[in-house]
């Protein structure tokens, strides 16, 4: 199951191996192999750090040809993550061209990507927002044109998560 588990999901240079500070996954049920738990550390220097974030990405049944979704189970506030959770950013996209021409197809979903790749772009959103293409429109606002009242809400969720 192991080998399985890595052909599928890892990159050549193991994630074991040559660990990425950040994060830690893994799978929530041994028996399925489709639904991951990931845990990602508020990154330094950022309103997130310090912060505990629980969040699960759903693999489809064809991954690598298409995209799992990843949704936040903890709490928190970013013009990126829509209210319930989901995240949206473009390499989770669906492969192929936008429709609507915002993406280039090469920023979208690919089959190299990884459970590290994903991660890695998540902690750079967190680091990061794209306030251009909000999935949660009210957190792109008030970052731009209320960033104190934004600060306190991540401060928030931070603290939250650390209860946890």
């Amino acid at each position: 199951m192991k080998w399985e588990i890595s052909r599928l999901f890892c990159s050549e240079n193991n994630s074991m191996k040559n660990p990425v500070e950040g994060f830690s996954a893994g799978l929530v049920d041994d028996d399925d192999i489709y639904i991951w738990e990931v845990l990602i550390i508020g990154p330094p220097d950022t309103l997130y750090e310090g912060g505990f974030f629980k969040a699960h990405l759903h693999f489809p049944k064809d991954y690598p040809l298409r995209p799992p979704k990843m949704k936040f189970v903890t709490e928190i506030w970013h013009p990126n993550i829509d209210k319930n959770g989901d995240v949206c950013i473009s390499i989770l996209h669906e492969p192929g061209d936008d429709k609507y021409g915002y993406e280039k197809a090469s920023e979208r979903w690919l089959p190299v990507h990884t459970v590290e790749t994903i991660l890695i772009s998540v902690i750079s959103m967190l680091a990061d927002p794209n306030d251009e293409s909000p999935a949660n429109v009210d957190a792109a606002k008030e970052w731009r044109e209320s960033f104190l009242s934004f600060k306190r809400k991540v401060a928030q969720c931070v603290r939250k998560s650390q209860e946890i």
